[in-house]
Protein backbone atom coordinates (compact mmCIF):
# COMPACT_ATOMS: atom_id res chain seq x y z
CA UNK A 1 0.00 0.00 0.00
CA UNK A 2 1.32 3.60 -0.81
CA UNK A 3 1.32 6.22 1.28
CA UNK A 4 0.11 8.75 -1.24
CA UNK A 5 -3.15 6.91 -1.31
CA UNK A 6 -6.36 8.40 0.37
CA UNK A 7 -7.67 6.86 3.27
CA UNK A 8 -11.01 5.17 2.76
CA UNK A 9 -14.03 6.63 3.43
CA UNK A 10 -16.68 5.55 5.87
CA UNK A 11 -19.98 4.64 4.38
CA UNK A 12 -21.35 7.64 6.59
CA UNK A 13 -19.72 10.49 5.31
CA UNK A 14 -20.51 8.97 1.37
CA UNK A 15 -24.04 9.36 2.78
CA UNK A 16 -23.71 12.65 4.25
CA UNK A 17 -21.90 14.37 1.14
CA UNK A 18 -24.78 12.44 -1.11
CA UNK A 19 -27.70 13.94 0.71
CA UNK A 20 -25.64 17.54 0.99
CA UNK A 21 -25.40 17.58 -3.33
CA UNK A 22 -28.96 16.71 -3.14
CA UNK A 23 -31.06 18.73 -0.68
CA UNK A 24 -28.26 21.05 -0.29
CA UNK A 25 -26.63 22.70 3.00
CA UNK A 26 -28.68 22.23 6.45
CA UNK A 27 -28.24 25.34 7.74
CA UNK A 28 -29.43 26.84 4.32
CA UNK A 29 -32.42 25.49 4.55
CA UNK A 30 -35.12 28.80 5.91
CA UNK A 31 -35.11 31.86 4.17
CA UNK A 32 -34.13 33.68 7.41
CA UNK A 33 -30.00 31.77 6.83
CA UNK A 34 -30.26 32.43 3.09
CA UNK A 35 -30.85 36.24 3.55
CA UNK A 36 -28.22 35.85 7.05
CA UNK A 37 -25.73 34.22 4.32
CA UNK A 38 -26.43 36.76 1.36
CA UNK A 39 -26.12 39.72 3.55
CA UNK A 40 -22.62 38.41 5.20
CA UNK A 41 -21.23 37.99 1.77
CA UNK A 42 -22.33 41.81 0.30
CA UNK A 43 -21.42 43.52 4.09
CA UNK A 44 -18.05 43.98 4.61
CA UNK A 45 -18.47 46.26 7.63
CA UNK A 46 -18.38 42.19 9.89
CA UNK A 47 -14.98 41.92 9.44
CA UNK A 48 -12.41 43.70 11.89
CA UNK A 49 -10.44 45.79 9.33
CA UNK A 50 -12.74 45.28 6.89
CA UNK A 51 -14.26 48.14 4.36
CA UNK A 52 -17.12 50.61 6.08
CA UNK A 53 -15.69 49.91 9.69
CA UNK A 54 -13.65 53.51 9.47
CA UNK A 55 -15.13 55.89 11.49
CA UNK A 56 -17.16 58.47 10.46
CA UNK A 57 -17.06 62.55 11.00
CA UNK A 58 -18.86 64.07 12.62
CA UNK A 59 -20.29 66.20 10.57
CA UNK A 60 -21.26 63.83 7.67
CA UNK A 61 -23.05 61.85 10.53
CA UNK A 62 -25.30 64.62 11.00
CA UNK A 63 -25.48 65.77 7.18
CA UNK A 64 -26.82 62.58 6.58
CA UNK A 65 -29.05 62.59 9.56
CA UNK A 66 -30.56 65.75 8.41
CA UNK A 67 -31.24 64.76 4.74
CA UNK A 68 -32.67 61.19 5.40
CA UNK A 69 -34.79 63.24 8.09
CA UNK A 70 -36.40 65.44 5.92
CA UNK A 71 -34.84 68.66 8.14
CA UNK A 72 -32.50 70.08 5.64
CA UNK A 73 -35.46 72.96 4.64
CA UNK A 74 -36.59 73.39 8.13
CA UNK A 75 -33.03 74.49 9.36
CA UNK A 76 -32.45 76.06 6.55
CA UNK A 77 -35.07 78.32 7.16
CA UNK A 78 -34.24 78.71 10.84
CA UNK A 79 -30.62 79.50 10.08
CA UNK A 80 -32.21 82.55 7.38
CA UNK A 81 -33.95 83.95 10.29
CA UNK A 82 -31.13 84.00 12.87
CA UNK A 83 -28.85 85.50 10.15
CA UNK A 84 -31.24 88.49 8.89
CA UNK A 85 -28.25 90.91 9.59
CA UNK A 86 -25.93 89.66 7.80
CA UNK A 87 -27.88 89.06 4.70
CA UNK A 88 -29.88 92.94 4.81
CA UNK A 89 -26.60 94.18 7.09
CA UNK A 90 -26.60 96.28 10.09
CA UNK A 91 -28.82 99.21 9.32
CA UNK A 92 -31.76 97.54 7.73
CA UNK A 93 -31.82 94.65 10.20
CA UNK A 94 -32.24 97.16 13.05
CA UNK A 95 -35.43 98.31 11.81
CA UNK A 96 -36.69 95.12 10.56
CA UNK A 97 -37.15 91.93 10.88
CA UNK A 98 -38.41 88.38 9.46
CA UNK A 99 -41.43 87.46 10.78
CA UNK A 100 -41.05 83.90 8.84
CA UNK A 101 -41.82 82.15 5.99
CA UNK A 102 -44.95 80.26 4.90
CA UNK A 103 -45.16 78.53 1.51
CA UNK A 104 -42.23 80.12 -0.22
CA UNK A 105 -42.98 83.81 1.00
CA UNK A 106 -40.59 85.46 3.47
CA UNK A 107 -42.32 87.96 5.29
CA UNK A 108 -40.25 90.81 6.37
CA UNK A 109 -42.08 93.37 9.17
CA UNK A 110 -40.44 96.94 9.29
CA UNK A 111 -40.49 99.42 11.97
CA UNK A 112 -42.05 102.07 9.35
CA UNK A 113 -43.45 102.82 6.24
CA UNK A 114 -40.85 105.20 4.89
CA UNK A 115 -38.13 101.44 6.14
CA UNK A 116 -41.17 99.14 3.98
CA UNK A 117 -40.69 100.78 1.18
CA UNK A 118 -37.24 101.39 1.04
CA UNK A 119 -36.92 97.62 1.00
CA UNK A 120 -39.73 97.17 -0.87
CA UNK A 121 -36.79 98.91 -3.78
CA UNK A 122 -34.55 96.34 -2.22
CA UNK A 123 -36.78 93.55 -2.71
CA UNK A 124 -35.02 92.04 -5.55
CA UNK A 125 -31.67 92.11 -4.28
CA UNK A 126 -32.82 90.70 -0.82
CA UNK A 127 -34.34 87.88 -2.63
CA UNK A 128 -31.27 87.34 -4.93
CA UNK A 129 -29.08 87.42 -1.61
CA UNK A 130 -31.27 85.05 -0.08
CA UNK A 131 -31.83 82.69 -2.37
CA UNK A 132 -28.00 82.59 -3.12
CA UNK A 133 -27.18 82.20 0.42
CA UNK A 134 -29.71 79.76 1.51
CA UNK A 135 -31.09 77.95 -1.52
CA UNK A 136 -32.58 74.83 0.94
CA UNK A 137 -34.73 77.46 2.38
CA UNK A 138 -37.53 77.55 -0.21
CA UNK A 139 -38.23 80.93 -0.35
CA UNK A 140 -39.53 82.45 -3.26
CA UNK A 141 -40.80 85.61 -2.92
CA UNK A 142 -40.82 88.24 -0.03
CA UNK A 143 -43.42 90.35 1.14
CA UNK A 144 -42.85 93.34 2.95
CA UNK A 145 -45.18 94.55 5.84
CA UNK A 146 -45.34 97.80 7.34
CA UNK A 147 -46.19 98.84 11.31
CA UNK A 148 -49.20 97.16 12.76
CA UNK A 149 -52.34 99.75 12.54
CA UNK A 150 -53.74 100.59 15.89
CA UNK A 151 -56.78 98.43 16.73
CA UNK A 152 -59.63 99.96 17.78
CA UNK A 153 -61.39 96.39 18.92
CA UNK A 154 -62.59 96.20 22.24
CA UNK A 155 -62.20 92.31 22.84
CA UNK A 156 -62.96 89.06 21.01
CA UNK A 157 -66.73 89.49 20.87
CA UNK A 158 -66.48 93.21 19.29
CA UNK A 159 -69.09 93.62 16.49
CA UNK A 160 -68.39 95.84 13.29
CA UNK A 161 -69.73 99.44 14.02
CA UNK A 162 -69.03 102.66 12.26
CA UNK A 163 -65.76 102.60 12.69
CA UNK A 164 -62.96 105.04 14.32
CA UNK A 165 -64.14 108.40 12.49
CA UNK A 166 -62.15 111.22 12.37
CA UNK A 167 -59.73 110.95 15.29
CA UNK A 168 -56.85 112.89 14.07
CA UNK A 169 -58.82 116.04 13.50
Amino acid sequence: MSDDAPPPESEASAVYRRMRRVFGDPSMRSSDARKRAAGARTRGASSPFGAGREPAGLDDVIDSLTRVMGWTSPLARGELLSAWSSIVGEDVAARSQPVGIEEGVLSIQCDSTAWATQLRMMQGDILTSIVRTFPDAGVASVRILGPGAPSWKRGPRSVPGRGPRDTYG
